[in-house]
């Protein structure tokens, strides 16, 4: 997978936008990110449930894994895209996809 198939996929997605935060592309949903792109672009992160998160790393340990920290404790979960298989990273990305668009829409904050 490469980061086109990311961002791709990311952007097949009803309503869903690129838009950037902390400086690296992100995809949302109903104002919520869902998916980002990192290191370069050769990592991708979804956020999934930790139970979803789990059942992602078992059955493809070597592309999905859990993000450092509390984050990953979370369900926020790396891909590394090089050994990456579209169809697995788009179903780890429609359930994420689906967890945002499944939750209330996120306030805009106002910048300073």
């Amino acid at each position: 997978m490469t980061e086109e198939d990311f961002r791709e996929t990311a952007l097949s997605f009803a309503g869903a936008i690129e838009g950037s935060h902390m400086g690296h592309p992100d995809f949302r949903a109903n104002g919520r990110v869902f998916a980002s792109l990192h290191g370069n672009d050769t990592t991708g992160m979804v956020k999934l449930t930790p139970d979803q998160q789990t059942e992602f790393q078992r059955d493809h340990p070597k592309v999905f894994e859990p993000a450092g920290g509390a984050w990953g404790r979370q369900g926020y979960t790396k891909i590394t895209l090089r050994p990456a298989k579209v169809p697995a990273v788009r179903s780890a990305m429609l359930l994420a996809y689906q967890g945002a668009t499944a939750m209330p829409t996120a306030k805009v904050r106002k910048t300073r």
